[in-house]
């Protein structure tokens, strides 16, 4: 087997074996950005991650089971926030950390 090149494992932009997957790393960071941008500022903390299934549901994880709770009061505001980001979404759900 040919060794490869460290950075050409990793390049994201010329198909290397690794680059889909620090694509959607990246993709899901911006997300994750952009839903706790839409949420007012004492919200800070309460999301870890987001992401957008198959079938176009809006999964966030919360930080703890009382930050779930605040979430889902900001449903249409974490969906909007979404969309905005270029996602498609059909549906919501929160989650909670297993080290909330």
């Amino acid at each position: 087997m040919a060794a490869k090149r460290l950075e050409d494992l990793l390049n994201p932009n010329d198909g290397g074996n690794l680059g889909e997957i620090i694509r959607r790393a990246r993709d899901l960071d911006r997300l994750t950005g952009a839903l706790i941008e839409a949420l007012p500022e004492d919200f800070a903390g309460s999301v870890l991650a987001a992401n957008v299934r198959e079938n176009a549901e809006l999964v966030v994880l919360a930080a703890s089971p009382a930050w779930a709770a605040r979430l889902r009061f900001e449903e249409e505001a974490l969906i909007a926030a979404a969309k905005s980001a270029g996602a498609e979404v059909a549906s919501f759900k929160v989650r909670v950390s297993r080290d909330g």
